[in-house]
């Protein structure tokens, strides 16, 4: 730490926290998270490996999950070290900058991924409300587009966060209450005013997190009535059926993420373990569960996972 006057500090590391209270069971907290992360790692590598070997799947869907893949191995690798670390080699120190770097990747993975979420959501839209016209609407390259979309979104939304957080002077403590850093929290170890930042961080996540969640959920009362309407109950039980995946990974994602919310809004300080293992779930558990949705839902998906393994 390196003094600026006698009562502010510019802290050159930060520490971070695994379980309070729990420090003698890290090595067991700490294997199954290892397990974690090489499961998901390998299961979303292998969905993309999938995708870009089979012709067949070269269609909008798989092409956005492919990109929720990438997203999803892009956030296990941003926080993999720190958490890992903290669990199972004690390690608890994080550099400033590192810090500021950590909290851009994760927060620009969730913001894409939201992002790709609400796209996903436009694409069975299109591929119920108007069947006919779905390959000319969402064909390869503008579903590419899309995808460039859902990145330059998220980058030019979230690159401000940290360049707002490296103006400012850190004073009087330098822990984290997470084992991974996040814009909320290093924003209040700020002995500067930050209410830009904070009007900023919240502005941010309403027009991503917040719109997303609403758009996707008009998208699914409109596919709803769409669905009512058909004639053939098989054609409805079908056509409800192709939302199944989409619809599993969009409440693993905005689930975790509205109850921080609300923890952090209605909840007292004797909560701040439940708002852990949320977090904890946030990350972990929509990059872990989406490959698995996906390989149970597609039977084309399942059938060449099945032929890797089995021959």
């Amino acid at each position: 730490m390196l003094p600026v006057n006698n009562s502010t500090f510019t802290h050159a590391v930060l520490l971070l926290t695994g379980m309070p209270g729990h420090k003698s069971d890290y090595l067991w907290i700490g294997i199954p998270l290892l397990l974690v992360y090489i499961i998901l790692i390998l299961g979303n590598s292998l969905i993309l490996f999938i995708i870009k070997t089979d012709s067949n799947l070269h269609e909008p869907m798989y092409i956005f999950l492919s990109m929720l893949a990438v997203i999803d191995l892009g956030l296990s690798i941003a926080t993999m070290p720190t958490i890992l670390g903290v669990f199972l080699f004690n390690s608890r120190e994080i550099s400033i900058n590192a810090c500021f770097a950590q909290l851009f990747f994760i927060h620009f993975s969730q913001f894409t991924e939201s992002t790709v979420l609400l796209f996903m959501a436009f694409d069975r839209f299109v591929a119920i409300s108007n069947p006919l016209r779905y390959t000319s609407i969402l064909t390869i390259p503008r579903t590419m587009k899309l995808g460039l979309v859902c990145v330059l979104r998220g980058f030019t939304i979230i690159l401000p966060l940290p360049l707002l957080l490296k103006r400012y002077r850190y004073c009087q403590y330098n822990f984290l209450s997470h084992s991974y850093c996040l814009h909320q929290e290093v924003m209040k170890l700020a002995c500067s005013d930050f209410t830009v930042s904070s009007i900023y961080g919240l502005s941010a996540s309403l027009s991503t997190l917040g719109l997303d969640s609403i758009l996707i959920f008009f998208s699914y009362v409109i596919i709803l009535k769409t669905v009512l309407n058909l004639a053939s109950r098989v054609d409805s039980v079908k056509a409800l059926k192709t939302c199944g995946s989409h619809l599993c990974i969009v409440v693993l994602f905005y689930s975790p993420e509205i109850s921080l919310s609300l923890i952090h809004r209605y909840m007292n300080s004797s909560s701040h373990l439940l708002q852990i293992i949320l977090g904890y779930i946030n990350m972990l558990v929509p990059p872990l569960m989406n490959p698995i949705v996906y390989s149970v839902q597609s039977t084309h998906l399942r059938g060449r996972l099945i032929r890797i393994f089995v021959k």
